[in-house]
């Protein structure tokens, strides 16, 4: 793991996202969603507030994901489906700042984990028999692509609520 964790207070945030079930050799599909989603703002004259991110809803890695590509907005707008509207609830969040390749995020938020279990810190999810239910569990993508085409030097923020 790069860096130290550190646990943030951080203000509710409202976002513009797309939800999508998937095993986890489809991730690619939710990140395609974002070159869209910012094109279809910017034609409605909306500008984002904040770096796009993937939040985690459903976690069940041997079957199936529940993940939103998200992009922040300074307020809700009004949307048509597969677009929503929702909120990043605010609280206290673990977060770990990575440079890397994003292939490294599965064994950086392993580390995350380890530390976190190690401080008896309690993440806001709920398990179920369908997988981990999370709050809100975000890797936001402070990289922009076109602009870095090397994805070992892509810079990720983790932020992952505790439970209040």
């Amino acid at each position: 793991m790069l860096g130290e964790p550190s646990i943030v207070e951080r203000p509710a945030q409202v976002y513009a996202g797309r939800r999508e079930s998937i095993v986890m050799t489809e991730f690619a599909r939710v990140a395609d969603h974002l070159p869209g989603m910012f094109g279809w703002l910017g034609e409605r004259g909306v500008t984002p507030v904040g770096a796009p991110f993937f939040r985690y809803r459903v976690i069940e890695m041997a079957a199936e994901l529940v993940v939103e590509a998200g992009i922040p907005l300074a307020a809700p707008i009004e949307v048509a489906e597969p677009v929503f509207v929702d909120e990043v609830p605010a609280g206290r969040y673990v977060t770990l700042t990575h440079i890397g390749h994003p292939d490294e995020l599965v064994g950086v938020t392993a580390g995350l984990l380890d530390w976190a279990r190690e401080r008896d810190l309690i993440w806001d999810m709920t398990p179920t028999p369908t997988g981990e239910v999370w709050t809100a569990r975000l890797e936001v993508l402070m990289t922009n692509p076109a602009e870095q085409p090397d994805m070992h030097q892509w810079e990720t923020v983790l932020l992952f609520k505790l439970a209040d």
